[in-house]
């Protein structure tokens, strides 16, 4: 992956004060899914996370939510009563809550008159949520933790997500766990499958001192799981890829320029009017928005202050770009 940016010449870019005024949670907050999109396309990262332009749900996604959300609850549950059918039984309401916390998710059933789109989804739902008894025996399962929030900070740079699952076994090895309601990746495209769950083992492991034993996703649509044992030494090379996606990052945002990098993913992207690969012009660098903005989604103001990067040039000074993971 190259990371490397480059002025367009039609930019002058900010100023060193304006720079001065970049806030904290964009200096120096990334998650696993923001790293992720500045991988596979630096302009999908400066959409999502510097000009926040909304993207409307999409049905799949938020299917996932709710799964995610009833896979969660059925933890709740005492061990001799997680069975298939209390786990169906809290699709809906997993779904209520979804919408009572982002009511816009209706909007991709307004044309449903008589309900039944609705009813055909929630009960594709149930199926990913009975497909999960097919990959593990939840009564013989106690979580150490569901839906937690890791976070480390490393010279300044605070990493950070919430992680579906964490076990401990009794002899107190760590294994994280992560819902999938899609299916299984070609073997070509699991190290892409990969990043998110080694992103959460380097967390835990700058955390807690201990490498993760095991990495396990959990495909949901096929019934299959994908497991994944690092050791110490990747998990470093891994951080030095963090670190230099994070340093291309910081280029990209005092330059304000965030290529595109068109790959099939395109075909799902919401933003194809605004990207140069589609014949769009991306809206103008919001410099002045950043002093507004809160950094990633569920991230707090964290990492360095302004003064660390008030000069352009000693944040470009020492960038090492490198291929990606």
């Amino acid at each position: 992956m190259n990371v490397t940016q480059a002025p367009t010449g039609t930019d002058p870019g900010p100023s060193a004060a304006a720079v001065a005024e970049l806030p904290e949670a964009i200096i120096g907050s990334l998650s696993p899914s923001r790293a992720a999109d500045f991988k596979s396309c630096p302009l999908l990262y400066r959409f999502r996370t510097i000009d926040r332009l909304p993207e409307p749900p999409s049905s799949a996604a938020v299917r996932g939510t709710v799964v995610h959300a009833a896979l969660e609850a059925l933890y709740d549950l005492p061990a001799a009563e997680r069975t298939v059918a209390a786990a169906q039984d809290l699709v809906t309401p997993s779904w209520q809550h979804v919408v009572e916390q982002n009511p816009e998710v209706e909007t991709l059933f307004a044309q449903d008159e008589d309900g039944s789109a609705l009813r055909d989804w929630l009960s594709s739902a149930r199926g990913l949520v009975a497909n999960y008894f097919a990959l593990e025996d939840p009564t013989r399962l106690e979580p150490a933790a569901r839906e937690e929030l890791v976070e480390v900070v490393l010279d300044g740079l605070r990493l950070r997500g919430y992680i579906d699952r964490v076990d401990i076994s009794t002899a107190g090895d760590l294994r994280v766990v992560d819902y999938k309601t899609g299916s299984t990746p070609r073997e070509a495209f699991e190290a892409k499958a990969l990043f998110q769950m080694k992103f959460y083992a380097l967390v835990l492991w700058r955390t807690r001192g201990a490498v993760p034993k095991q990495l396990k996703l959990i495909y949901l649509a096929d019934t299959d799981t994908l497991t994944y044992s690092p050791d110490e030494q990747e998990l470093e090379r891994f951080e030095t890829t963090i670190r230099a996606i994070w340093a291309a990052i910081a280029r990209a945002t005092v330059k304000g320029d965030f290529r595109p990098s068109p790959s099939k993913l395109c075909n799902w992207c919401e933003h194809q009017s605004r990207c140069p690969s589609f014949g769009g012009t991306p809206p103008p660098f919001p410099y002045e928005a950043l002093a507004r903005s809160h950094g990633d989604r569920r991230v707090d103001n964290a990492g360095p202050t302004a003064d660390t990067v008030s000069d352009p040039a000693a944040i470009a000074a020492d960038l090492r770009v490198v291929d990606g993971d």
